[in-house]
């Protein structure tokens, strides 16, 4: 039975430190597969710029094309709407009763575990990995955890190596007209040079298309 990864995000756009990311879950946590999955719509802030969710889909499916231990789920942007865990875990249970699965998140995300819809069922449908970065502790970050009941024995942690690349970094440089090979893998960049993402829009700038 395969033990899947599942790396969620706005990916706005993808970039190498999501792939570092992933790889790194893969090779500590002793995952068979990682997906990234994009999410449609984030419950909890306004996404900046947005291509819209079938663009960013596209974009991570570029991102992982040249490695077969990385793949694309568009389960939550076939859903449309609000993105929320607890949903999306259901969901993949549905289709596969028997799915081992590890949830992946940022230490500062993690941190907020308790305020998730409905976080014992998120924990009771998959593992908590949490990539550890300056700025969250894991004594704090266990602290928040075990507010959900039984959430320490459902968290896992693995070493994230310090990568000071964003999406907000990315969108940045496109719209100020600047380089930003080797901050994504080429193919991204490449989509984004020819259909002209992101190019004019600033940063903070909310984008109308949905």
């Amino acid at each position: 039975m395969a033990h899947v990864g599942i790396l969620g995000g706005t990916f706005n756009p993808p970039h190498l430190g999501h792939l570092v990311c992933a790889q790194e879950a893969l090779d500590q946590l002793g995952l068979d597969r990682v997906v990234l999955m994009p999410v449609h719509t984030p419950p909890h802030k306004e996404l900046q710029s947005d291509p819209g969710p079938e663009v960013r889909l596209e974009l991570c499916r570029l991102a992982v094309a040249d490695d077969d231990r990385l793949g694309v789920s568009d389960a939550e942007v076939r859903r449309g709407g609000s993105s929320y865990t607890v949903a999306t875990l259901r969901s993949i249970h549905a289709e596969d009763p028997g799915a081992q699965l590890t949830f992946i998140v940022g230490g500062d995300v993690a941190q907020g575990l308790p305020t998730w819809r409905e976080p014992a069922e998120v924990l009771r449908l998959a593992r908590l990995a949490v990539a550890e970065r300056e700025g969250a502790h894991r004594l704090d970050i266990l602290e928040r955890v075990a507010e959900v009941p039984g959430g320490r024995e459902r968290v896992a942690f693995f070493d994230m190596p310090r990568m000071d690349i964003s999406s907000s970094l990315i969108r940045r440089r496109i719209a100020d007209g600047r380089p930003i090979r080797y901050l994504v893998p080429d193919a991204v960049a490449a989509h984004l040079e020819q259909h002209g993402v992101y190019r004019g829009a600033r940063a903070g700038t909310p984008s109308t298309t949905t």
